[in-house]
């Protein structure tokens, strides 16, 4: 009997034995794969990496997601040029400027035409009544969608409200009582206008603040925790600052809009504003992905979810809020389907995804700093992409 119980608990102890080792065995080669993997992305570390060098950003955050999974995520460079300035992070915050315009407010807007609070073809002065004079009486939500409305980029000058007391009214006022630089649906000229419109239609239908509404209904609910307009200063050492402003605000310009509207709109603007990361990002284009559906949860109709992402019509390559890849120079690069759709923004960020690969690319960069007199992103970003589809396919 006793060899019996030595025998049994030498038994127990050899299959202890087996199984850690099968533990082990099987991390080393999970591990083996992830390095087989990340080894793929060479190229697109190396394009990355030299674009530092190069002085494009100090900074930049990365992922990919393929097929319902992230294939690759990688932080580069630091906060500045400055090595003490700190490393970047996978959970660092961007100002993400015009990538609010997807983000939040082309969101917020998918949501409100599926609940019925407007329709695309509405007259924009049916909600902002004060907007529907000199000329601006048949603008539509769908010609502010698709940058076609004829108003002019931006505000004639920010410095003109230094003196002013109701900023965010004053700014409003200038866009109801301005006129039409082209007529309405003929050509499309990109404008901020556009979207704070888009922005305060919004606010108009859900009665709440934009911020509110998209906390509430968008990033709360697909655990987006990261993403926020006017971050509080207690987030500070995780967001990385844009640039040395030496024209207006006079100080780095960190964990505030960049945007010199969106201050003055109080830093919650449909057309720049919103703080986020990779991971929150990639939550929000997961569900568009899955044409509205996420964790079990319908956000948004199948059918809005295409609508919105199509190309509209052939004066541009404009869908309904987002963009689609140009022919001829993409920030997408040349790989990316011709029915790809995505946004930038003036700070360094994009956001693309190819619906026939099942794939997108988060890519976010503080290229303004310390200057925005920098342009060397508009060479990188498609590098990126291509190098990406290359590490994947070829």
């Amino acid at each position: 009997m006793k060899k019996f119980i030595l025998s049994f608990h030498s038994l127990i102890f050899l299959a202890v034995i087996f199984l850690l080792n099968f533990i082990l065995i099987d991390n080393s080669f999970a591990q083996l794969k992830l390095k087989l993997e990340n080894k793929k992305f060479t190229k697109v570390d190396s394009v990355v990496n030299a674009a530092i060098r190069d002085s494009a950003f100090p900074g930049a955050d990365l992922l990919v997601a393929k097929d319902g999974k992230i294939i690759y995520r990688k932080a580069y460079g630091n906060y500045t040029y400055d090595p003490a300035s700190g490393s970047i992070k996978l959970n660092t915050m961007w100002d993400m400027a015009s990538c609010t315009k997807v983000t939040a407010t082309t969101t917020a807007a998918m949501m409100c035409y599926d609940k019925g609070l407007f329709k695309l073809d509405d007259k924009v002065a049916k909600y902002l009544p004060d907007f529907g004079k000199n000329g601006k009486e048949n603008v539509t939500i769908r010609n502010l969608l698709v940058h076609d409305s004829g108003l002019r980029p931006d505000i004639k000058s920010y410095k003109a409200y230094d003196t002013v007391a109701n900023k965010t009214q004053a700014v409003m006022n200038e866009i109801y009582n301005d006129t039409l630089v082209y007529p309405t649906g003929t050509k499309m000229v990109y404008s901020d206008l556009n979207f704070i419109l888009m922005g305060k239609i919004i606010e108009k239908v859900t009665k709440q603040p934009l911020d509110k509404f998209c906390e509430k209904n968008i990033f709360k609910p697909l655990g987006m925790k990261s993403t926020m307009f006017n971050p509080p200063a207690s987030l500070i050492g995780r967001i990385a600052p844009t640039e040395i402003d030496n024209y207006w605000r006079h100080r780095l310009i960190r964990g505030t809009v960049h945007d010199e509207t969106s201050q003055l709109l109080g830093g919650v603007a449909g057309h720049a504003g919103l703080f986020s990361t990779v991971g929150d990002l990639a939550k929000l284009l997961q569900m568009l992905l899955q044409k509205g559906k996420y964790g079990g949860k319908r956000f948004i109709k199948a059918s809005t979810v295409e609508m919105f992402v199509k190309k509209q019509s052939e004066l541009s390559t404009r869908a309904l809020g987002w963009d689609t890849k140009s022919p001829e120079h993409s920030s997408a690069g040349h790989y990316f389907s011709d029915i790809s759709y995505g946004h930038t923004g003036f700070t360094g960020t994009s956001m693309w995804t190819d619906p026939t690969r099942k794939l997108f690319v988060i890519f976010l960069t503080n290229r303004v700093y310390p200057t925005r007199n920098n342009s060397k992103i508009m060479r990188v970003r498609p590098e990126v992409h291509d190098a990406i589809i290359e590490a994947i396919e070829k």
